[in-house]
């Protein structure tokens, strides 16, 4: 049987006259894009026209939404109450929804951004919140969740498609939460190391922590954080080694979920 895998990026992360990332050049490898909702990063026009890019290259459009925080780019952690989170992202999902129907697209996912994600991961309120939203807003929508996750959990407690997320250019505690940015190494820059850790986890079903403990998942999909300066480098030697080992690469709509 042939081992597939969705490979998707964080997008659209710059705003008004700031470019942030090479968006062309990512959207021309993976095959899911996941696009900021004005909120930590983007904007109208820079929603539509990478929505606009993404349907030129066939990769299927997500949103991405965080928290309300442009200044830390959404990756400073934000206490909420749960009901005030469920509303952000229905409004941030609603964004995009707008924005791909000029398109003539269809929003098929939702992935939480940085620091939303990082807590949405261990806190289950907060994981809860994120899936109530996708089902209200659209219950057809994909909830993308850090594998062996609350998000995970809470996506089967509600009935949600779910594709379980793994990282090819962050490191892992051996909880199987990604390392902390504020740890020198959380980000894997060089694509040799990255596409290891990735064929790795399709290929045997484990990530191995940063402390070298193995741990096993399943991994529907791979993310390349988008905003790197090695993204485009990276994603290109990912995909390249992931066809290598025989895996194919597919759109996040295509991969046979549960």
């Amino acid at each position: 049987m042939t081992l597939s895998v969705n490979l998707n990026a964080d997008m659209g992360e710059g705003f008004g006259a700031y470019d942030i990332g090479d968006d062309d050049g990512i959207l021309k490898i993976i095959r899911s894009a996941n696009i900021a909702c004005g909120f930590h990063a983007g904007d109208p026009l820079t929603m539509r026209r990478v929505v606009q890019r993404a349907k030129e290259e066939g990769v299927s459009i997500g949103a991405h939404p965080g928290f309300n925080d442009l200044w830390g780019f959404g990756r400073r952690r934000i206490d909420m109450r749960p009901d005030e989170l469920e509303s952000l992202i229905a409004y941030q999902i609603g964004a995009l929804q707008a924005m791909a129907a000029y398109a003539g697209e269809k929003v098929t996912h939702v992935k939480p951004h940085g620091a939303l994600n990082n807590m949405a991961a261990e806190n289950a309120e907060y994981a809860m919140a994120i899936g109530r939203a996708i089902k209200t807003v659209d219950r057809d929508l994909i909830y993308v969740a850090l594998s062996g996750s609350e998000m995970e959990t809470a996506a089967l407690k509600l009935g949600l498609k779910l594709a379980r997320e793994g990282f090819c250019d962050r490191q892992y505690e051996d909880d199987g939460n990604l390392t902390s940015r504020k740890i020198p190494g959380a980000v894997i820059k060089d694509p040799a190391v990255a596409t290891k850790q990735v064929v790795q986890m399709v290929v045997e079903g484990e990530i191995i922590s940063r402390n070298g403990k193995r741990i096993p998942r399943r991994v529907d999909t791979l993310c390349v954080h988008g905003d790197e300066p090695t993204a485009l480098a990276l994603s290109r030697a990912v995909r390249e080694g992931l066809e290598a080992a025989g895996v194919k690469i597919v759109p996040l709509t295509e991969m046979t979920l549960g």
